[in-house]
């Protein structure tokens, strides 16, 4: 087991091919983070690893390039299972980054898109899928999609996918694909049913651990209010209007109260907009490419994006609610100080809410300071009498539709050259779908 080092070379210092050396240096990556350093070495090796290492750190490429350089040499294919939609879109868009140049093809399976689209970029033979275990096992008892060639497996934010109830798919997936394969397992925490899992379905797996379990952000300086619920909003509205430069993301408990502090932050007089369970794929991926961009300034959220928003410079990081689970505390306040960046996070808590304080402050190891209040809060602002969609803000609402899973050609794996016509009718195509 290792812990975190300060000096990590060179990707060239790895073992990574030529090739793909070159792919990375054109792309402007240099330097390995610390889990890429540890994981990239033993994973090209072929190994089993479980990384233990938080958000914000670099995982997708310290499984990612293993992956496609592996598969690249004709070992099968790849599969990776992620927790929320908004985090397999982006390990996709990471890995075409860097595999596009090479020919990687790739799709996406989330709920809340279209099958149809998925289904046809499983036609195209993509060298790796990433999915939620949700979507991938309705496609597994479809028959839409064969796992018996997959040689690698990416389980990432495996803490997370069992959170929100997924292990029965999870144990599902894994009993399915290949026993002869590489497996490799990443969480931010190490629970007891982690450790059973790998124990189940991995061979004598290298622990990594680049930062002990539960350590936030380590360039995050972190803040408590105590406030009554009804000044909530107007402590808010403060720390908006004291940050008018900052992009901010504020996290809400509940899927309704995403939708009311977004709304109450508009008449506030700043532009945002709020992903939740309610919302469709198609409107939580705009709101997050209008965040990405600078278009909207705030955007709030519910925890299905504590670990699936990838955003640079996310100035401040508002729990608005405190999290259910403590362990969700550390990934929301990872969204801001990534990449060695500085960044700031404030939790509001009520005088009935010192139990829940403790279990972050005993998680995470240290004590919250709790500031002030300031002496005068703006004064309430009077509620629209109606309010539009907030997919208004930055343009016309949505019609609808889903994310269109992107593949790359080109000759860095065989058979990038393109799907060959299959003969049959269709329940015999979909048998030998990928």
């Amino acid at each position: 087991m290792t812990t975190q080092d300060t000096i990590t070379g060179r990707f060239a210092d790895l073992g990574i091919s030529e090739n793909f050396l070159t792919i990375l240096t054109q792309k402007g990556f240099t330097t390995p983070t610390p889990i890429q350093h540890q994981v990239i070495p033993a994973g090209l090796e072929g190994k089993d690893v479980v990384g233990i290492a938080q958000t914000g750190t670099g995982k997708t490429l310290a499984f990612g390039i293993p992956m496609i350089q592996r598969l690249g040499n004709g070992t099968g294919r790849g599969l990776i299972l992620a927790p929320t939609r908004e985090l397999a879109i982006q390990i996709e868009a990471e890995l075409l980054k860097i595999g596009s140049p090479l020919g990687l093809k790739t799709a996406v399976l989330i709920g809340g898109a279209p099958q149809g689209k998925q289904i046809a970029a499983l036609r195209k033979k993509p060298h790796i899928v990433i999915a939620t275990p949700g979507r991938l096992v309705d496609f597994m008892e479809q028959r839409e999609i064969n796992l018996g060639n997959v040689s690698i497996v990416a389980l990432d934010e495996a803490d997370r996918m069992l959170d929100v109830g997924f292990l029965p798919q999870i144990k599902k997936i894994l009993a399915t694909v290949p026993k002869e394969r590489q497996t490799l397992l990443f969480s931010a925490t190490m629970p007891k049913e982690i450790s059973a899992l790998a124990a189940a379905y991995m061979k004598m797996p290298l622990r990594i651990e680049i930062a002990p379990q539960g350590t936030a952000a380590q360039h995050v300086e972190q803040e408590l209010f105590i406030v009554s619920k009804p000044d909530k909003s107007r402590l808010l509205d403060h720390i908006l209007q004291e940050n008018k430069q900052l992009s901010t993301l504020v996290f809400s408990r509940t899927k309704h109260g995403a939708k009311k502090i977004a709304r109450d932050i508009r008449g506030m007089g700043h532009t945002a907009d709020e992903i939740h369970s309610n919302r469709t794929q198609n409107q939580r991926q705009k709101a997050l490419d209008a965040f990405r961009k600078g278009k909207v300034r705030v955007l709030v959220a519910t925890d299905i994006a504590a670990r699936g928003i990838d955003v640079k410079d996310i100035g401040i990081v508002i729990n608005f609610d405190l999290p259910d689970n403590a362990e969700d505390y550390v990934h929301r306040i990872g969204r801001t100080g990534r990449a060695g960046k500085s960044g700031r996070a404030i939790s509001f808590a009520a005088q009935n809410q010192k139990a829940d304080i403790k279990k972050i402050e005993r998680l995470i190891r240290k004590t919250l300071p709790i500031l002030a209040l300031p002496k005068v809060l703006p004064a309430e602002r009077p509620k629209p009498a109606y309010e539009e969609r907030s997919t208004q803000v930055h343009g016309r609402p949505p019609r609808g539709g889903g994310y269109a899973s992107r593949n790359s050609n080109g000759r860095g794996f065989s058979g990038s050259r393109g799907p060959r016509k299959v003969q049959g009718t269709q329940s015999t195509q979909r048998k030998r779908a990928w």
